[in-house]
């Protein structure tokens, strides 16, 4: 029984130092290298955010904001894609901003330390477009089936919460990093199945899809080396 112990300890000792050297050591040497152009991504977004919720707050932000970002189920698909890429900068209205600015730029500077702005950018694109026609499908299923009400397609759908949850999912599945993912995802989706609203559900979408695209990163590392390593995207 000691023995068994000793070998669950040094195991979970092992797990926690590769989790350290992968999420902590690599991206801080990388910082320590680059310096602030290391995270230049993390800080543009963290302005365009702070910005964008300023100019909103005005009669003529609101309009402006409204014509190029306002994201709706019951818009027509071509006007989704075209607005999307403004409508991750641009917090919703009854949030606020200043309380989820560390984990906005924690989520994106990580994510671009580990692996470059293109994939960082990649990843959170892919995963708000996929919360926000998964949205689409759970409308049309409606809440009998476990999808949501119709009211939820006139519901505005804008934000950075599911790229910011899908960067941290991404990061940790790719790393195998169980305790980065413990403590930035499972909240967010126990909270998501607690409040299965709008964009509750899109939460757990962008996990999942986040998940996946992980997995996919991993295995492709696996492939080209027995020990793999994270490939940086720059």
């Amino acid at each position: 029984m000691a023995r068994i112990s000793r070998l669950v300890a040094t195991w979970g000792r092992d797990r926690l130092l590769h989790e350290w050297r992968g999420v902590v050591s690599v991206p801080w040497r990388t910082l320590r290298a680059r310096g602030p152009l290391g995270v230049s991504l993390a800080l543009f977004v963290a302005v365009a955010v702070t910005g964008l919720h300023a100019f909103q707050q005005t009669a003529l932000g609101a309009d402006v904001l409204r014509v190029v970002s306002e994201v709706r189920a019951d818009q027509p698909v071509w006007l989704t894609l075209l607005r999307t890429p403004v409508s991750v900068f641009v917090p919703a209205v009854d949030l606020p901003v200043w309380g989820g600015l560390p984990r906005l730029v924690l989520a994106f500077a990580l994510a671009e330390l580990l692996f470059g702005r293109v994939r960082t950018l990649v990843v959170a694109y892919a995963v708000t477009l996929a919360g926000t026609f998964g949205a689409r499908v759970m409308i049309a299923l409606g809440p009998d089936r476990l999808g949501l009400p119709g009211s939820a397609a006139h519901a505005v759908d804008t934000g950075t919460s599911a790229a910011i949850v899908g960067l941290f999912a991404y990061a940790a599945v790719t790393l195998r990093a169980p305790v980065l993912f413990a403590a930035a995802v499972v909240p967010t989706v126990a909270g998501s199945f607690a409040e299965p609203d709008l964009a509750g559900r899109e939460h757990l979408i962008a996990v999942a899809v986040a998940v996946v695209l992980g997995a996919a990163t991993y295995r492709r590392q696996v492939l080209r080396s027995p020990c793999p390593a994270v490939v940086s995207g720059r």
